[in-house]
């Protein structure tokens, strides 16, 4: 048999080209395990993204370009919680929690909105507390009254919110906590043409079920949810435009008081995930940079404003005339992955914690 050198290079090049591809996905797989969390790098952002207000993503996996901070002390409001540096938002949200404060003071004589977290100056995933909150478009709200004085940078950081729940009970709420004025509260956010949902505890849905007796039109977007007893979540819609912004799916019809309801007052809701004998606890995974839109790398490494001042709503800020040469990279991003890197994104399953 004649020995063909050719056909023997040519087999030795395919195995040597096959093996440097294999090390070559081998490096780039262990880069990507190697890779910090996005919530590392998102959280350790002071200030946003200097560019016209975008939101990128599902509210449980994005990111925020041109975010706004509101104002830490406001006429109907205070924020809580600073050192978080989480009262950052899109221009649309601030305005809204800024409206629905005053609108509580004015028409339902609530005290005034203590706020909880809105978003990272840049979203993203956050370092705790939260799976959603991470374009902008969410923002949590206490459901205790604000206190007729200012409160001090300490006592925002230590006092804790007042759960309306009895807690000698099953999914009961408190009636020596809860107050008629809690559920107007609650009914007035879920008014707004532009709130998707409203996230609140199951008893108090269930509260809401059996004792609201204004207009229930809005009663649907009250969605029950894990925790949510000493505060309640407002969401709300992708603003107009938003072309890498991904709404949730529209809220069934009805007021919400009916079997999907009943559901959360069985076991199931309840019951520990189901785990094999002897089974190790699988390992956290945290998204990486990566797994999140293409245009949040953008937005991480984008330029900054000069200060805090420049971007908080309503005092310095100014929103942009024209959209800075970084967010025009941005729009090229989307245009070029189209809708792809947005069609998958999960949404959280119903398990405690997750938002």
């Amino acid at each position: 048999m004649k020995f063909d050198a050719r056909a023997a290079l040519r087999r030795c090049g395919s195995t040597v080209l096959a093996l440097i591809m294999g090390v070559s996905l081998v490096s780039a797989e262990a880069a990507a395990n190697d890779a910090p969390p996005a919530k590392e790098l998102f959280g350790a952002k002071d200030l946003p993204m200097q560019a016209a207000p975008a939101s990128f993503g599902f509210y449980s996996k994005g990111c925020l370009a041109g975010g706004v901070a509101i104002p830490t002390d406001g006429p109907t409001w205070q924020a809580m919680r600073l050192s978080r540096n989480r009262r950052w938002g899109h221009p649309a949200m601030i305005a809204l929690i800024e409206r629905f404060s005053h609108d509580a003071v004015e028409k339902i004589g609530w005290p005034g909105l203590l706020l909880g977290d809105i978003s990272q100056p840049r979203g993203g995933p956050m370092l705790s507390g939260h799976a959603s909150h991470q374009i902008g478009l969410d923002a949590d709200i206490w459901l205790t009254p604000m206190p007729q004085r200012t409160l001090s940078y300490q006592e925002r950081e230590t006092i804790s919110a007042t759960s309306m729940l009895d807690k000698s009970k099953f999914l009961t709420v408190d009636p020596s906590i809860w107050t008629p004025s809690h559920a107007r509260l609650i009914m007035m956010a879920a008014s707004y043409p532009q709130v998707e949902r409203v996230f609140v505890n199951p008893a108090i849905k269930k509260k809401l079920c059996d004792t609201w007796r204004g207009d229930r039109a809005a009663l649907g977007k009250v969605r029950p949810i894990y925790g949510h007893d000493y505060h309640f979540h407002i969401r709300i819609k992708c603003p107009p435009g938003s072309k890498g912004c991904k709404d949730q799916a529209v809220v069934p019809a009805g007021d919400g008081c009916d079997r999907s309801l009943a559901w959360w007052f069985t076991d199931e809701p309840w019951a520990k995930p189901k785990q094999k004998p002897g089974a190790k606890p699988p390992k956290p995974k945290f998204a990486k940079l990566a797994d999140l839109p293409k245009a949040c790398a953008l937005v991480l490494n984008g330029p900054a404003p000069a200060s805090e001042q420049e971007a908080t709503y309503g005092t310095a800020y100014r929103a942009p005339a024209a959209i800075p040469a970084a967010a025009t990279s941005i729009e090229a991003v989307i245009e070029a992955a189209g809708e792809a890197p947005l069609a998958n994104i999960p949404v959280p399953s119903p398990r405690p914690g997750l938002q």
